[in-house]
């Protein structure tokens, strides 16, 4: 052990005497570990992203949302063989498609219609402009959305359209900060609600719900969809308003028709979730006097796709930088092979001072532990700072794993090693011909 610790010594004796050479052997394995946890962070970080955006779309779902097409959309959407200068007529999404359906799709789980009516909400002189989403029990499901206080709508409230709704944990602090909502009521419109359940806080990113098109369910308040289309506005009937409008010159064409604003089905399995897309595609576009005013997406299957693609980017990103730390080991390998040589001298001269091949390796090998280690932390160091600046200046979500810092380090740690492999035994072998340390102690026997 004393012969161990000696040996330690004098290799951190070599390496503070050459400061400016052990900085620049290690600065391979520190840019080289920094690659490593910068990397493998933005593709963990990418990865999660897509798994929060599976979480809120959930799974095997098709979403059909209503939109109003332009006149010239709806003109080349229309059939090609109507010569008729008739303008294309749609009824628009209802609730008799949701009935349609359910009736043809075999595969079908869940249905969840969703009516969006932008209003304000009122209460004890707090006002707060809002959206009111006529939906079923099936959309918090199909959603994985939970309460925290109160419960679900009842089959009674939903047949008979009565007053109630469930409000986002972003409401309840509005309005309700210091109380129980539950059984109080809000007006929302001209129509007052009775609250009978409260949202769980749904963490998510405001990029995540742009990118899949979905609302901060926290701010919304919900209600029975039959409630929806009795109590506030059913655009699937048509008033004397309406009539009227028609012949007005400056009319808007492009009020929204359509008695839901968007439609969510489940499917059982993901093996048929393809073709019955194409079903309900068919069937909508049939329904719809061949206008199409939807659009169709299976978000599952995007996202799938966008997590293959990024796991092979993944893949060529931990690649790319295990071959930078590869390449730092090299350079700790040559520049050890490069000290070998250039310190023949003194290692002849330990050895005519009764020092083994052994002692000599120790050495070495303590040199480019150290070099290696102290390359290793200060690359750990600098990969976290990068990976956090980079998700601070370049909105690129980032996530330092505990497995990465390891990978990264257990990489390096192999170029600790590489010298082993060093022709440094030859130069340690005492051949009586060609051994410094031979000629050394002959010299010193004639003087």
């Amino acid at each position: 052990m004393q012969r161990i610790l000696f040996n330690f010594y004098i290799a951190m004796e070599a390496v503070f005497a050459n400061r400016l050479r052990a900085l620049l052997t290690a600065l391979g394995i520190i840019f080289g570990v920094a690659a490593v946890i910068a990397m493998l962070a933005i593709g963990y970080g990418a990865k999660q992203s897509i798994l929060e955006q599976m979480k809120l779309i959930g799974t095997n779902n098709i979403a059909i949302k209503a939109f109003v097409p332009e006149e010239e959309e709806a003109a080349s959407s229309s059939s090609t063989g109507n010569k008729s200068n008739k303008k294309p007529w749609s009824p628009g999404l209802t609730m008799e498609d949701v009935a349609a359906i359910e009736r043809v799709i075999p595969n079908l789980e869940k249905t969840s219609p969703e009516m969006e009516i932008s209003t304000s909400a009122i209460r004890a002189g707090k006002l707060q402009s809002l959206k009111c989403v006529g939906v079923t029990n099936a959309f918090f499901e199909l959603n994985n959305l939970e309460l925290s206080q109160g419960n679900f709508f009842s089959d009674w409230h939903i047949r008979n359209g009565r007053p109630v709704c469930i409000i986002g944990k972003s409401v309840q602090i509005k309005f309700f900060p210091e109380e129980n909502p539950i059984g109080q009521t809000i007006k929302c419109g001209n129509t007052w609600l009775t609250i009978v359940g409260v949202m769980e806080r749904r963490v998510a990113s405001s990029k995540s719900l742009e990118q899949l098109g979905i609302r901060d369910y926290n701010s919304d308040i919900y209600l029975p969809v039959s409630t929806a289309l009795l109590r506030f506005k059913n655009r699937a009937k048509i008033t004397r308003a309406d009539i009227g409008n028609q012949f007005n010159e400056g009319s808007n064409t492009n009020d929204n028709y359509h008695q839901l604003d968007r439609l969510v089905i489940r499917i059982k399995d993901s093996e048929y979730l393809q073709a019955s897309s194409d079903v309900v595609a068919r069937l909508l576009k049939r329904r719809h006097r061949e206008l199409v005013d939807y659009e169709i997406q299976v978000p599952e299957l995007l996202l799938q796709q966008q997590q293959k693609t990024q796991e092979t980017f993944n893949f060529v990103l931990a690649v790319i930088a295990g071959i930078s730390l590869l390449v730092g080991g090299i350079g700790i390998m040559n520049i050890m092979l490069a000290s070998v040589l250039e310190r023949i001298k003194e290692i002849g001269i330990r050895r005519s001072l009764g020092a083994n091949k052994k002692d000599i390796i120790y050495q070495f090998l303590f040199e480019a532990v150290f070099i290696s280690l102290i390359g290793g932390l200060i690359g750990v160091v600098l990969g976290v700072v990068s990976a956090k600046t980079i998700a601070s200046y370049a909105d690129i979500p980032t996530v330092v794993t505990a497995w990465s810092i390891l990978l990264s380090f257990w990489c390096s740690s192999l170029s600790r090693f590489n010298f082993w492999n060093f022709p440094c035994s030859k130069s340690c072998k005492s051949r009586p011909d060609q051994s410094l340390a031979h000629r050394l102690r002959m010299d010193s026997i004639s003087s």
